[in-house]
């Protein structure tokens, strides 16, 4: 066994920070679309923090993405522990549009929500973690908007992947 051929063993061996979808919940309905904020928690095993270089995310729903985007430079994860993170996600109505056939059944929306968190890991140089989120969305029904409520139903408890 080389040099280098120890070296990769070792590094593949490290242990690496990981990620858990905690939450998605609907934070509000605009006229440019629905607000979703996704909690994110992230172990850091090692003893000094790891900066993230960026956040990307996509959603999906009956098979098409409807929503895609990226958080640049959204902090750092603390050494030796867990770091919790809001991820803004915004949603058109446009694409929602496009999901007439689903939404009119039971005025919700299926969705699965996936991240990748870049980061810069010492000696192994960026890493992306991944995590994913499936979960439904209650709409507000046309009455509930014209009598002003503002936030949408509660989220039916999704599974995490």
């Amino acid at each position: 066994m080389g040099i280098v051929d120890l070296v990769t063993e070792k590094v593949a061996q490290m242990p690496q920070p990981e990620a858990t979808m905690k939450d998605v919940d609907l934070k509000g309905l605009g006229f440019d679309g629905i607000n979703l904020l996704a909690k994110v928690s992230v172990s850091n095993p090692y003893s000094v923090p790891i900066p993230i270089g960026e956040i990307t995310y996509k959603v999906k729903s009956a098979e098409r993405l409807i929503a895609s985007g990226s958080i640049p430079d959204p902090g750092s994860l603390k050494a030796n522990g867990e770091t919790v993170l809001d991820v803004a996600v915004k949603v058109a109505h446009s694409a929602l549009v496009s999901l007439v056939r689903d939404i009119a059944g039971d005025w919700d929306v299926d969705y699965l929500l996936e991240l990748g968190m870049i980061v810069d890991l010492p000696i192994v140089g960026q890493f992306t973690i991944p995590v994913s989120y499936k979960g439904e969305m209650k709409l507000p029904t046309f009455s509930e908007l014209i009598r002003g409520k503002s936030e949408p139903s509660e989220a039916a408890a999704p599974s995490v992947e």
